[in-house]
């Protein structure tokens, strides 16, 4: 095993209120996650969804109704945050720990994810890390701001 890797962390400040940040990330996020690229079912991908609750299911689903785990809902707390277990197409033994928390900013939001728990990934914790490590910049980093962004204009 692997020792210990050090979270990923990020952070963006969006230009809307919590409330619609906590909203575009959760409620939303089908709208905005590069499906096609990053998800179990590649392009035969139709949705993502979060149910609101702790014990919530994150799930994605396919144009023929099959439906892929990706974690639990272990913390619901619109809209500071949330947290979850995180294991797109991999058995729960494998998840990782993510977590959001929504602060207000002047007339902004300050977004921040923690992504950690890598060790349970044994022999591919390095290298699934740093895939994540940059994934998020795509995924957090430039489309969920940019649909943030979009949905307080309109």
């Amino acid at each position: 095993m692997p020792s210990a890797l050090p979270p990923v962390r990020k952070e963006v400040v969006v230009r809307c209120r919590r409330e619609l940040a906590f909203e575009v990330f959760t409620a939303r996020m089908a709208e905005w996650w590069p499906l096609a690229s990053h998800s179990v079912g590649g392009p035969e991908t139709r949705s993502v969804t979060v149910e609101p609750r702790e014990g919530g299911r994150l799930y994605e689903s396919r144009a023929d109704g099959s439906e892929y785990l990706w974690g639990t809902v272990t913390r619901w707390d619109p809209p500071h945050g949330f947290d979850c277990t995180w294991h797109p197409g991999r058995e729960p033994s494998t998840a990782q720990s993510l977590s959001l928390r929504f602060h207000s900013a002047g007339e902004g939001t300050r977004v921040e994810l923690e992504h950690r728990g890598w060790e349970a990934l044994a022999e591919r914790a390095e290298t699934t890390r740093s895939d994540y490590e940059n994934g998020w910049d795509l995924v957090f980093g430039e489309r969920f701001v940019a649909a943030a962004e979009v949905a307080a204009r309109t």
